[in-house]
Parts: C-alpha cells; structure tokens; sequence
C-alpha cells in the first residue's frame, strides 16, 4: 500500500544543540548537561500547534569518542519531547549520527544522510522546499544538499559561523536569526 506523501513545504528541521539547548565544545554528555532554550521549547510548540512537521536531526559523535551512550542520549531526547508536549507541541521523529567525523559514515552532516533518513522515516519524498535550522556550515550544507532552505541562529556556535563564513549573512539564500523563537515568529508571521 502506498504511503501518503507529507508536504515537505511544511517541514521544519532542527539541529539540536545550539538550536534547541545550550551547545558545550566539551560536548552535552548527560541530562544534566541537557539544558533547552525555553524560548525555542516555546517556538517548537508553536510550530508543531500552527500544523508544521517538526524533527531534529542531530551529530552526536560524543557516543563513538566515548563521551556518553545510546541510552543517556534517549533520556536527552524523552525529556525534550516531554517538554515539548507540555508546552502543547510535538517533535514528530528525531534522527541522529552517532558517528565520528573519521568513521567514513554517510549520515554525519554536512552529507546528507542523516536527512535523507529523517525524510525516509517521515514518508516524506522530497525534503525540497522545508526549512533546515542550524548554527553551523555543516548543518546548512546538509540541508541545501537535499533541497531545504538554509536557516542560521546567532545561538550556540551560530556566531562563530557568522564569523568564518560572513558571505551567509548576506546571500540570497540563507536566513539569519538571532535564535529559533526570532525564526519562528517571522516564519508563523508569513503563513497564510
């Protein structure tokens, strides 16, 4: 039988830290470390309420340095949904590269694995037209590899991004904000 397409046009992706919770260049190793935004719980919810398909997808190569586990990492992501569900939203699939930047994987962003996955497991055909939210390159690179219209957030490593690739903060194709509730409230403020 025949899945039914979902509009990718309605799709936002989020990179996780940086985007949704604070980052850590030692790496956000356990729940304690995990500490969300509540400005983008808020966005997300209200996304998810305005009919946007929201999903994550996120590098994790602190599971392959040894950092943390599959298991600490579920928790990270049990207490998001849970956060994002009592701000009365959802987050409808998270996806993640466990790999590290030398394991030869095809999912660890900037290749576009990971969202083709994320794409595959929401029957979504085409990722072209949706919106990928990062405060990185590699984050944008994956995106615009699959179709998706390239957002960068001052957030995380947002500024330093800036800062090494100014060219972003003025072409054509990418959008910047200061954070993910900035993204949203101009994105909801064009929805017809």
């Amino acid at each position: 039988m025949p899945r039914a397409e979902k509009p990718a046009a309605q799709l936002v992706i989020l990179d996780r830290d940086g985007v949704i919770n604070q980052d850590s260049d030692d790496y956000v190793k356990s729940l304690d470390e995990f500490l969300p935004y509540p400005q983008a719980i808020d966005a997300i919810a209200r996304l998810s309420r305005a009919g946007w398909t929201v999903a994550v997808a996120t590098n994790q190569s602190g599971i392959a340095r040894g950092y943390y586990d599959e298991t600490t990492l579920a928790a990270m992501h049990e207490r998001l949904n849970a956060l994002v569900a009592a701000a009365g939203g959802e987050i409808a699939h998270i996806v993640h590269c466990p790999h590290g930047p030398d394991d030869g994987c095809d999912c660890r962003k900037p290749l576009p694995g990971l969202l083709e996955r994320l794409g595959t497991e929401l029957g979504i055909d085409s990722l072209a037209g949706s919106w990928m939210v990062g405060d990185s390159l590699r984050d944008l690179e994956a995106g615009e590899a699959v179709g998706c219209r390239p957002v960068l957030v001052r957030t995380g490593k947002g500024e330093r991004t800036l800062a090494r690739h100014p060219e972003r903060s003025g072409d054509d194709r990418t959008q910047v904000f200061d954070d993910l509730a900035s993204f949203v409230d101009w994105l909801l403020e064009r929805q017809p």
